[in-house]
């Protein structure tokens, strides 16, 4: 479902998997910024990737889920290692579902939270 994907491209692995809560990770070395550290840009990718996943569990057969909005705080940097991004879905409705993504570092520390909203619509 993901090749060639930018999920892909950015290494992020899917861990767990289901409506209500999604987990990946994804590697920080390749994804950061002139710095040396975690690019911002990389982590609401992984933070939308997970609740977009999330979203279309939800959704069901013969459904979609499309990003409608998306927001990040980003709290601390990362520069080596792994990041994780957990998706919990608020809200779950027939068109519209809400993920809150926690995403961090090895050492369990917050990097950035994310909030996804998806519309979902018929395929």
């Amino acid at each position: 479902m993901h090749e060639g994907t930018l999920a892909q491209r950015m290494g992020i692995e899917f861990v767990e998997a289901g409506p209500d809560r999604v987990v990946g990770r994804m590697p920080v070395e390749g994804n950061t910024q002139p710095y040396g550290l975690l690019h911002g840009g990389a982590s609401v990718v992984l933070a939308e990737s997970l609740g977009s996943v999330a979203a279309a569990i939800h959704a069901g057969p013969g459904r979609i889920a499309v990003g409608i909005e998306i927001n990040a705080t980003h709290h601390r940097s990362a520069r080596s290692g792994y990041v994780t991004g957990v998706a919990t879905k608020l809200h779950g409705g027939r068109t519209l579902a809400t993920y809150d993504i926690e995403i961090t570092d090895e050492q369990g520390r917050r990097v950035c939270t994310s909030r996804l909203t998806c519309m979902l619509r018929d395929s």
